[in-house]
């Protein structure tokens, strides 16, 4: 009995420590969903915004030929990889994680969980 009781403390700790999972994403959803990042992003070339191709994974600040602001090329020179917890972060509000950002300045954030989850799931198949 007392091994269980010390095997639930320990996944209590586990979450309280790294906070809730990543929702899964439905990528289909989150297509229709990228409608409004579409905006100033897409995958194959920089807009307002750089292309996604790939973002997941990748090292932030690092598309081709696009101008970043300075907090994003510092989160670059730093090894900041855009994983899907950083995207989850990024997308939920970027000007708190980011202030001079241009996307900070210009997009309030997706506040819904599952409609991240499935936005970052599609960013995936990209």
């Amino acid at each position: 009995m007392r091994s269980f009781q010390l095997i639930g403390l320990s996944a209590f700790a586990l979450l309280a420590v790294y906070g809730p999972a990543l929702a899964d994403g439905d990528a289909a959803k989150g297509k229709e969903a990228f409608a409004k990042c579409g905006i100033c992003h897409n995958f194959q070339t920089n807009g307002v915004g750089p292309e996604l191709k790939g973002i997941v994974g990748r090292k932030a600040a690092s598309a081709p030929d696009y101008t970043y602001s300075a907090g994003m090329k510092k989160l670059g020179d730093d090894g900041f990889v855009w994983t899907p917890e950083h995207i989850d972060t990024w997308i939920t509000n970027p000007k708190a994680m980011l202030p001079d950002s241009p996307m900070g300045q210009l997009f309030a954030g997706v506040p819904d969980a599952q409609e991240r989850a499935n936005i970052i799931a599609y960013l995936q198949t990209q």
